[in-house]
């Protein structure tokens, strides 16, 4: 008897599906996340031979065989690439980008790493970086004497300095795109990391052709709806239980034997 193999598969499932919903919930207020879906795979069939049979139409066969299933796994599990909610923070250095691209940070060991979290500051040479200190690329530096930053849709970074009638260019900021988003590594800390699967990453300035605009003072929210992921929180839980009962079931056709 498969059942119990097969029930058991589509629990590992279910609870696989689970913990993926549970981050989603998880993640509902981190900036600039993008929720998981989970997409199954049915497994292997079993065939189970045998000769076709004559139909009543002369000259007509009915097939025979009969294919069983051997259960489910969990195929994979997407990034929804929705655009999130944006927030206005009034924050100086907080950026969203409406549309798409990603911004490009530089990690310690040399790679570059790409984010939708524009929560960026300054360290102490003036240079803008993520919460955790890892600089922005094209590395962007704010003169010390700065009285005001601006910056525009396509990312030019405007200061205005003491004593000076006309703000100067202190950079541009520059977005990446991919061929394949979803092909990016997940790094945490809302970083990614392109692959192979995602494809090279095409670098140009926010506001060209296919690549989205920044927004100054405003960061952009989860794209999770609380709402629907708890009801697949619960259509979650309700195909696990059924899985069990087939188990149970299973269990007591196999102790009347």
């Amino acid at each position: 008897m498969k059942a119990l193999q097969i029930a058991a598969s589509g629990m590992m499932a279910q609870q696989r599906n689970t913990e993926i919903v549970a981050n989603n919930l998880a993640n509902m207020n981190t900036t600039g996340y993008q929720r998981r879906r989970t997409e199954f795979a049915d497994l292997a069939y079993a065939n189970f031979e045998r000769k076709d049979s004559a139909s009543s139409r002369a000259g007509d066969t009915v097939p025979g065989g009969i294919d069983s299933g051997l259960g489910v796994r969990v195929a994979a599990a997407y990034r929804v690439h929705e655009q999130g909610s944006l927030s206005s923070t009034s924050n100086t250095f907080d950026m969203a980008i409406q549309g798409e691209g990603f911004f490009q940070v530089l990690l310690p060991n040399g790679d570059t790493a790409y984010t939708r979290d524009g929560t960026f500051q300054l360290n102490g040479q003036g240079e803008l970086v993520t919460h955790d200190g890892f600089a922005i690329q094209p590395a962007i530096q704010i003169p010390d004497g700065a009285i005001d930053v601006t910056i525009n849709a396509t990312g030019e970074i405007l200061v205005q300095e003491a004593g000076q009638k006309a703000p100067t260019n202190a950079g541009t900021l520059q977005i990446a795109t991919f061929p394949n988003q979803a092909g990016l590594e997940a790094l945490g800390d809302n970083l990614f990391r392109e692959t192979s699967a995602s494809g090279t990453a095409n670098v140009d300035k926010p506001g060209a052709a296919g690549f989205g605009s920044v927004l100054q003072g405003f960061v952009e929210t989860s794209n999770v709806n609380p709402i629907e992921e708890v009801a697949n929180l619960i259509r979650a839980q309700r195909a696990y239980e059924m899985n069990s009962k087939v188990i149970a079931t299973a269990d007591q056709m196999m102790a009347t034997k």
